[in-house]
């Protein structure tokens, strides 16, 4: 699980979002939406390893999208093409396609929309026709709009300034437009996650967390559930909507 990566691609695609793409071995990823845990360097502030979703992933190259929040992504945004990382990969349970459904949304706020992009990728493999929409703050945080549209039915993008496509939020913009579809994947803010369970939708939710170690060992990532706490690193990051806790 923990080896050495070695960096192709380290690119700014978006206000403060880079793309890395790295090299290394894929062979134990098993579903989009899956993550890994990168040690950026010695330092102290920078002894936690980052959690980072995979975006996709294919014979021996993973790529990241991540947005500089602090030091250790400021860090990570420096790394040159032929630096080695230290990973954890994969971690996580990641989505499970369900191949029952008739209209399939996805829906993807920020910071998470690129673990839906690998996700989108298995879906076509699957002839499973989707819809996205993805939410940004404003026009200068938009990524990956294109990748979609070459995969999807439709693809929204929404800024809740309205600098650019719908304004609003995705639930905004998912009930003004009247969307229908009896099933969704999820990723991005825990407030729009929470605000879709309440709705009674019916999918999959993909929770981001701070965590410690990212294999289940240090209970850090622990969230509360219908019946239990689940480890977002281990039992998570993706929950079954029916099994949210929403603390009114």
């Amino acid at each position: 699980m923990n080896k050495e990566y070695i960096v192709q691609l380290n690119t700014l695609i978006a206000d403060k979002v880079y793309k890395m793409v790295l090299s290394g071995d894929t062979s134990k990823i098993t579903n989009p939406g899956q993550f890994i845990n990168i040690k950026i360097d010695e330092s102290y502030q920078n002894f936690l390893r980052r959690p980072i979703s995979i975006a996709c992933y294919s014979h021996n190259e993973i790529t990241i999208i991540y947005k500089i929040f602090g030091e250790g992504t400021l860090r990570l945004s420096e790394k040159k093409t032929g630096d080695i990382l230290d990973i954890l990969c994969p971690l996580g349970n990641g989505f499970t396609i369900n191949t029952n459904a008739k209209k399939t949304l996805l829906i993807g706020g920020g910071c998470g929309v690129p673990p839906l992009l690998e996700l989108a990728k298995q879906l076509n493999k699957n002839n499973l026709k989707f819809d996205v929409v993805i939410g940004f703050s404003s026009y200068q945080d938009i990524f990956l709009e294109e990748e979609f549209k070459s995969l999807s039915n439709t693809t929204i993008v929404c800024t809740l300034d309205g600098s650019y496509g719908q304004k609003g939020n995705v639930l905004e913009v998912i009930k003004n437009k009247s969307m229908i579809f009896d099933y969704y994947y999820a990723c991005g803010p825990e407030k729009m996650l929470h605000s879709l369970v309440k709705e009674g939708y019916n999918g999959q939710l993909s929770f981001e967390e701070r965590m410690g170690c990212g294999f289940g060992a240090c209970m850090g990532c622990s969230h509360k559930t219908i019946k239990s706490y689940k480890r977002i690193c281990k039992e998570g990051p993706v929950l079954m909507s029916h099994e949210v806790y929403i603390n009114e």
